[in-house]
């Protein structure tokens, strides 16, 4: 089981981060561990999807919730790893806002004995995405 947590202020209002944040289809240019998004179905704001992952094209699939302009959860329910992903976004002042992306997942069957080194992989890839979010909300 790996749970952590990080962070990034970004020098934009909560309403231009949250533009690119909530369009979720867009995730594969921000998050490069996402290599496809397939939506299976959308209700309200409940996305059922099959994601293509970069560890060796895995495929898992999630329910994403959005709660506009609080939160986004991914619930991961199948693939090589399992649990959840949550990102809030908080204001900052009117220019500003911090995004917090806490994550506790669990790696499934072999893929136990390498949960620190995909957690540290994971957590840069996440600091990564943040950053290029950042990059397109600040031009």
């Amino acid at each position: 089981m790996a749970n952590f947590h990080t962070s990034k202020k970004i020098h934009a209002p909560a309403s231009e981060v949250w533009k690119v944040l909530s369009d979720i289809d867009r995730e594969t240019e921000f998050w490069h561990g996402i290599k496809s998004i397939k939506n299976i179905s959308k209700s309200g704001n409940i996305v059922e999807r099959e994601v293509v992952i970069a560890f060796k094209n895995s495929v898992c699939k999630e329910t994403v919730t959005i709660l506009p302009m609080k939160s986004i959860t991914t619930d991961i329910t199948e693939g090589p790893l399992k649990g959840k992903k949550v990102i809030v976004i908080n204001r900052d002042g009117d220019k500003a806002s911090v995004v917090d992306v806490e994550w506790d997942i669990r790696l499934s069957g072999f893929m136990g004995i390498f949960s620190k080194m995909v957690k540290k992989h994971i957590l840069e890839g996440t600091n990564d995405a943040l950053n290029r979010i950042s990059k397109e909300v600040e031009k």
